[in-house]
């Protein structure tokens, strides 16, 4: 556990009790059916947070009063999951007050009495999700929905919470938002936001601005098919469907005003005249811009690479295109990286065989660190996954036009049916090259703590820019993680808003394999030691990521919430140092 104070912190490692967490079957974020509407006047407003009236519940009947425990049940800094009889809540004592929220995590469900509380808001154990205990509002990602607020009261030291059915069997609230005053009165190819880009930083900027009270038009761009999904999915879970991964539904776009062109490349923009050009020759003015485009897969570039049956994982149809002929078949994945792995992992049961192709030695080397990297190979060997290190595809051949063996520079050769590439992706920013916006020499767009672009009222967001990170000095880093995402796309939303909000979040992802997850914190680019507490063969570990003197990024596996406490101590700006975790 982490014990912090002003001083120094010490970090003291208690493994946890075997815990088998269903994470990765537990169900999306949906929209909650508690959304409010919200009408105004004023071109831009900000919303009252109302005061608790005395009753707040319209139907006596949806509401349950229970007392759940005396006051000297819980010590300062404790939490607990209460039992309401229809449902449970998560009551937390903190500074001597008590507060009673939703006990799962909206994101993927965690229990969140299993988190970590810190100053005001109880981080997920899983995925690094934060939450306000006095509002239950989303204060860090991944993930879109707030946690339910639970009234309370204290009657002869016996501690009561008063709850909506509803809300305790949701466990999720969406935030109050604007609507769009006058859709009618608008020209149809003029907005006063457009956003390209439909991914989580799109989507959190377009409900951010409404959440705000921003009322006037907002449009989306994508040249996907679907409305916004939650695309880590696509590698972790491949047969599900795009409504399964919906992050919200159709009427939700339709209730809030935001709208969503689907299947729209930009093919320029030009700032001079503030105008989106699209490929079909469209154009669309707008006031304020976000650039969320974020990469393109790379593409093998050896002979045979246009033959059927190869794909990069984009959409949930490339997804459920391999799984279909993967099954019973023998399947091929070049490059072990995040989508590879997970690819690899996801199928391996379902394929006759699968072999992965890969440049280094050994996978996640440069991520994880040569020891974690050997364990989770080792892993993945004992699931039947075959392992080619230190070559890479020289040709790819078919029979009748569709893929039949994969060549290996090393003059090996691999029966394939199916051919995976995961080897990498480059930003989706060609378009800009003549903008003036600036790029940098990797197509990165350059943005500041703000998601500002050297252009004024042009911001950029997610895995296509480089951004100062506070917890490394200010290095300009690119971060292509779902987190990191989200909240890039906050912030821009804010700063569209003139909120003057700069970036300061601790990166936080993961990764899941054969129903394990690996969860990481920090950035560890660069890094010169590893310290390792736990067993790897056992695959129960953390791992502590050092560059000279100091921890910059924390990696476990069956040791929740380390990372969470970890995320926790370098988010409130403390340095934790090698000696103190040796």
């Amino acid at each position: 556990f982490l014990f912090v104070s002003a001083v120094e912190v010490k970090i003291e490692v208690v493994i946890p009790e075997k815990e088998r967490s269903k994470e990765e079957m537990s169900p999306n974020g949906k929209a909650s059916p508690l959304i409010y509407k919200v009408n105004g006047t004023a071109r831009h407003y900000h919303l009252e947070e109302h005061p608790i009236a005395s009753n707040p519940y319209h139907n006596p009947k949806d509401v349950v009063e229970a007392s759940v425990c005396h006051v000297k049940d819980l010590e300062n800094g404790q939490m607990r999951e209460v039992d309401l009889g229809c449902g449970k809540a998560l009551l937390i004592k903190e500074s001597g007050e008590f507060h009673a929220v939703g006990h799962k995590c909206p994101h993927y469900g965690a229990p969140l009495v299993k988190g970590v509380l810190s100053k005001g808001r109880v981080r997920c154990p899983w995925h690094g999700a934060c939450f306000n205990i006095s509002t239950g509002d989303i204060e860090d990602f991944p993930g879109l929905d707030s946690l339910p607020r639970f009234q309370m009261k204290i009657e002869k030291e016996k501690v009561y919470i008063r709850a909506s059915k509803q809300a305790l069997q949701t466990q999720r609230r969406t935030k109050m938002m604007a609507k769009c005053i006058s859709l009618s009165n608008y020209n149809l190819s003029s907005t006063n936001v457009l956003i390209i880009g439909a991914g989580a930083a799109g989507l959190v900027c377009a409900e951010t601005l409404r959440q705000e009270g921003f009322s006037d038009r907002i449009v989306m761009c994508t040249m996907d098919r679907h409305l916004p999904y939650d695309r880590p999915k696509l590698s972790k879970s491949m047969d599900s469907h795009p409504e399964q991964i919906a992050l919200r539904p159709k009427e939700f776009f339709r209730t809030y005003d935001i709208e969503v062109l689907t299947e729209m490349h930009v093919a320029a923009v030009d700032i001079k005249n503030k105008t989106a050009v699209f490929k079909d020759g469209f154009k669309m003015e707008y006031n304020k811009l976000l650039i969320a485009t974020g990469n393109t897969p790379k593409a093998l570039s050896c002979k045979g690479k246009e033959v059927e049956n190869v794909f990069n994982i984009r959409t949930p149809e490339d997804a459920n295109r391999v799984v279909k002929l993967a099954t019973s078949k023998n399947v091929v994945i070049v490059g072990a990286s995040f989508l590879g792995m997970e690819v690899a992992a996801y199928l391996a049961e379902r394929a006759h065989s699968v072999s992965l192709v890969e440049l280094e030695e050994v996978p996640f080397k440069k991520f994880f660190g040569e020891r974690v990297g050997r364990a989770v190979m080792k892993m993945f060997e004992s699931n039947r996954v075959k392992f080619y290190m230190q070559t890479e595809v020289s040709e790819l051949r078919e029979q009748e036009g569709k893929l039949k063996e994969v060549v290996l520079k090393s003059g090996k050769v691999l029966r394939a049916d199916v051919c995976v590439v995961g080897v990498g992706a480059v930003p989706a920013t060609g378009f800009l090259k003549q903008s003036g916006i600036n790029i940098d020499s990797k197509g990165f767009i350059a943005v500041n703590k703000m998601m500002q672009t050297n252009i004024p009222g042009v911001f950029a967001a997610g895995d296509a820019v480089t951004f100062p990170l506070a917890l490394r000095n200010n290095k300009k880093v690119n971060v292509p993680h779902w987190q990191m995402a989200h909240m890039h796309g906050r912030i821009a939303a804010l700063n569209m808003l003139a909120h003057g909000m700069e970036i300061s979040t601790v990166p936080y992802l993961w990764t899941a394999m054969f129903g394990k997850s690996i969860r990481y914190a920090g950035h560890g680019e660069g890094f010169d030691d590893v310290v390792i507490q736990g067993d790897l063969d056992e695959l129960k570990f953390v791992a502590f990521y050092t560059k000279s003197d100091e921890v910059v990024a924390v990696a476990s596996m069956n040791y929740d919430p380390i990372v969470s406490k970890v995320a926790e101590v370098l988010s409130a700006g403390r340095t934790i140092r090698k000696r103190d975790v040796e």
